[in-house]
C-alpha cells in the first residue's frame, strides 16, 4: 500500500517539525522498513477530538495517542476555558488511571494548563474516574480531565473532558472545544513548559470527602451489621478500584472482603487478562475461581478506571453466573426504590434515569413504585445533563446503562463503580438477611415485572475503509428498513439522527425529544427492540437487542431465559448480522 500524498505530507511535517528525536527516529524506522500500511494508519487522519475527548491506540503519529495529540487537545481546551471564564481564576482537576503512560500524560496535561495561567489540582497517584467528577464540584473547578481508556485493551489510552458540573462536556461546550482543538494546527502553539507553582497535588483529603458522601448512600446499615461477614471477592483487574473499593466496603461495615491478589497491583499491561473488561467472563475468571474456593456470596469486579462494575452470583444450583449490565442496573433500581420506600425516604420528586439502549424493565420498576423515569441518549453525560436541568425541582435517585455503569446520588456526575460496589454489597446483605440470594432476588424481580433478556453484538471495522463501511450500514438501514424482524412486524422506527419517531401502523410521526445522535431503533409487534449505534470512540458499530415475555413462575426462569436467547439468535440471523 503506497503512502497517500496527505500522509506523506504529515510525515514530512513530523520529521522536520518541533518533535522529539525518538518520535522522529520511530517514523524514520517505519519508512526505512517500508511499513506503508502502519504509516498510513498512523497518519491518515488526526486523532479525532470527539464530544467526550480523545481515545486511541498509543504510538507515534497524528492518529495516535501521544504527548503531541494530547498536547494539542489540551491547548485547545485551555483556549476555550480562557475565553469562557475571562477575568477570573480558572481551576481544573486532573486524574489518571493505571494504563501505560497515563501518569506521564496527566503530568503533561497539568503542565500545559499551568503554562496557560490555569490553576491545576493534580492527583498525586492513580484514582477512579468518579472521584475526578466529584473533585471538580468539590473544589469549584471549571473543568477537569482524566487520562483513561476505560476497559479498552492495553494498547489504548484516552483523555476525557469534564465541565464545571462534574459531568463530561455536552453541547454547546463539546462542539466549541472541538472547534478550538481543530484550530491548533501546529505543536509549536502548545505551551508545554509547566509552571510548577500553579500545580497542586491532591490525594487523601479528597478521598475522605468522597468516601463520606458514598457512605451516606447506605439505606440498610442494620442489615449489614447482621450480615457483616458476607463473603465478598473483589478484583480491580489491575486498575484504580484498589484505591477506594476496599475502603468503602469497610466503611459500609463489611468485614470479610477477599481481594484477588494477582490482580490487585495496578498494571497497564493487564498481565492476567486479555482485556480488562468486567463484562467478559475471562476477565472475571480469577475472581470466580477464588469465590469457589471460599464458597463466597458475591463477586465484584471493576474496570481500570473504576467507573464500571461487573458482578457474579450463585444460581439455584450453586453455579457461579455473571450478572450482565442490564440486570445489575435493574437490581440496583429495584433495591433503591423498594428500600427507600420501606425506610420512608421516598418523595414525590424522586426520579430514575436509563438510556435508550438499556432494558425497559427499569421503567417498569419505576412505574410500579410510582416514581418518574426518564430516558436519555447513551452516556452518563446525558444523565448528568438531565440532573442539571431538574436540579431544585426533582430528586435524582439513581440511573444506569447497559454497559455496566450505574450512578447513585448526584454528588458524582458520571458512572461510579465505587458507590455501585458498596450498594451491590448492601443489596446482597439485605437479601441474605431475608434468607435469599441475590440471584433469587433477580428472578423474583423478573417474575414481578416480566422477563427481559438483552444482548449486544459489536462489529469492528478498522481503518479508513472500516469507518466508511459503518456509515454505509447505517445508510442502508435507513433507506431499506426491515418490514419484519424474526417473523414479527416492525411497528415503530425511532431515528435519533433526524429526531423522528414513526408509527408504521398509523403513519403518525412524533419527535424523540432528545438531541440528535446516530442511533436507529426498530420496535416490533411482539415487544422486541433492536438498536443500531456506531461507536463515537472506537471503529465499531453496535447492535443492541431486547426481547421479553411474561414469567409465570420463578421455577421457569432458566427455561424462559433460554427461549429469549433463541429469539435473539433468530433476530441476528434474520438481520444478517453474523
Amino acid at each position: 500500500m503506497a503512502l497517500t500524498s496527505d500522509v506523506q505530507q504529515k510525515i514530512n511535517t513530523w520529521l522536520k517539525g518541533n518533535y522529539d528525536a525518538q518520535t522522529q527516529a520511530d517514523i524514520q524506522q517505519l519508512l526505512d522498513s517500508n511499513q506503508e500500511e502502519a504509516l498510513n494508519d498512523a497518519f491518515y487522519r488526526d486523532l479525532e477530538f470527539g464530544t467526550g475527548g480523545l481515545r486511541g491506540v498509543m504510538g507515534t503519529g497524528s492518529n495516535r495517542m501521544n504527548r503531541y495529540t494530547l498536547g494539542m487537545a489540551t491547548q485547545g481546551l485551555c483556549n476555550y476555558l480562557l475565553d469562557s471564564f475571562p477575568s477570573q481564576e480558572i481551576k481544573v482537576a486532573v486524574a489518571h488511571d493505571s494504563r501505560n503512560n497515563s501518569s506521564e500524560f496527566a503530568r503533561i496535561a497539568a503542565g500545559i494548563f499551568s503554562a496557560n495561567g490555569i490553576t491545576v489540582y493534580l492527583f498525586e497517584a492513580l484514582r477512579p474516574t468518579p472521584e475526578l467528577s466529584f473533585t471538580i464540584r468539590h473544589l469549584g473547578c471549571q473543568s477537569g480531565v482524566v487520562i483513561t481508556a476505560s476497559h479498552n485493551p492495553k494498547e489504548y489510552n484516552g483523555y476525557k473532558v469534564y465541565w464545571n458540573d462534574g459531568a463530561q462536556v455536552v453541547a454547546p461546550h463539546d462542539t466549541n472545544i472541538i472547534r478550538e482543538v481543530n484550530e491548533i494546527q501546529s505543536v509549536d502553539t502548545v505551551k508545554f513548559k509547566a509552571v510548577e507553582s500553579r500545580i497542586h497535588l491532591i490525594g487523601a483529603e479528597l478521598d475522605e470527602a468522597y468516601l463520606n458522601e458514598v457512605q451516606k448512600l447506605s439505606i440498610n446499615p442494620e442489615a449489614i451489621k447482621r450480615q457483616h461477614d458476607l463473603k465478598i471477592v473483589y478484583t480491580p483487574i489491575h486498575g484504580t478500584g484498589i484505591t477506594l473499593v476496599p475502603k468503602v466496603l469497610e466503611r459500609f461495615g463489611f468485614t470479610n472482603v477477599s481481594i484477588v491478589e494477582a490482580q490487585a497491583t495496578p498494571d497497564g499491561n493487564f498481565p492476567t487478562v486479555v482485556s480488562p473488561n468486567p463484562e467478559e467472563k475471562v476477565a472475571m475468571q480469577m475472581a470466580l475461581d477464588q469465590a469457589r474456593q471460599l464458597d463466597a456470596d458475591l463477586v465484584i469486579a471493576t474496570d481500570p478506571d473504576a467507573d464500571r462494575v461487573g458482578i457474579a452470583v450463585k444460581n439455584t444450583q450453586g453455579e457461579w453466573v455473571l450478572v450482565n449490565g442490564n440486570q445489575t442496573a435493574a437490581l440496583l433500581t429495584f433495591y433503591l426504590l423498594s428500600a427507600r420506600k420501606n425506610a420512608g425516604k421516598m418523595t414525590e420528586q424522586d426520579f430514575i434515569v436509563y438510556t435508550i439502549v438499556t432494558s425497559e424493565v427499569l421503567g417498569d420498576i419505576a412505574k410500579a413504585h410510582g416514581v418518574k423515569s426518564y430516558q436519555t441518549l447513551t452516556g452518563f453525560k446525558y444523565i448528568a445533563g438531565l440532573i442539571r436541568d431538574l436540579e431544585g425541582k426533582e430528586t435524582y435517585i439513581g440511573g444506569g446503562e447497559e454497559s455496566y455503569g450505574f450512578m447513585i446520588g448526584d454528588f458524582v456526575r458520571d458512572k461510579d463503580a465505587v458507590s455501585a460496589c458498596a450498594m451491590i454489597a448492601e443489596m446482597a446483605a439485605v437479601a441474605k438477611d431475608n434468607g435469599r440470594t441475590l440471584y433469587e432476588e433477580m428472578v423474583q424481580m423478573y417474575a414481578t415485572y416480566g422477563l427481559y433478556r438483552e444482548d449486544l453484538i459489536s462489529l469492528t471495522k478498522k481503518g479508513q475503509r472500516g469507518a466508511e463501511e459503518i456509515q454505509e450500514m447505517m445508510r442502508d438501514l435507513r433507506a431499506q428498513a426491515p418490514h419484519t424482524i424474526a417473523g414479527s412486524p416492525v411497528v415503530e422506527i425511532r431515528d435519533y439522527h433526524t429526531g423522528i419517531v414513526r408509527d408504521l401502523r398509523t403513519g403518525q410521526e412524533t419527535r424523540t425529544g432528545l438531541e440528535a445522535s446516530n442511533v436507529l431503533q426498530f420496535l416490533t409487534e411482539d415487544g422486541s427492540k433492536i438498536s443500531a449505534r456506531p461507536s463515537g470512540t472506537e471503529p465499531k458499530i453496535k447492535f443492541y437487542f431486547s426481547v421479553k415475555q411474561p414469567l409465570d413462575s420463578v421455577d421457569k426462569f432458566e427455561q424462559g431465559y433460554e427461549e429469549l436467547g433463541g429469539k435473539i439468535a433468530r433476530i441476528i440471523e434474520d438481520m444478517k448480522l453474523k
